[in-house]
């Protein structure tokens, strides 16, 4: 068996429809730049509020990824444009 190196970063999706909506967007999202995606476990839950009406459903998720090797024999961060661990996604 080949050992593996995972990663895992913060991502706060968000979506006018639903928590389900914000966690495929972030997911999904995510995967557009990040290859490997393995597992997401969402564990904080919130909605932005306007005039008493619910206008946001936010979610916050760890998403883990696995790191590939370059050929160079060091590891390579395929999550390089996400500086900090916690991002928005609109």
């Amino acid at each position: 068996m080949a050992e593996s190196v995972y990663r895992v970063t913060e991502l706060i999706g968000v979506s006018s429809e639903s928590w389900e909506a914000a966690a495929r967007n972030a997911i999904e999202t995510a995967a557009k730049t990040v290859r490997e995606l393995r597992i997401a476990e969402a564990h904080r839950f919130d909605v932005t509020i306007e005039n008493g009406k619910v206008q946001s459903y936010r979610v916050r998720l760890d998403v883990s990824f696995k790191y590939q090797p370059d050929g160079t024999g060091r590891q390579e961060d395929h999550a390089e444009e996400w500086e900090h661990t916690r991002h928005e996604l609109q």
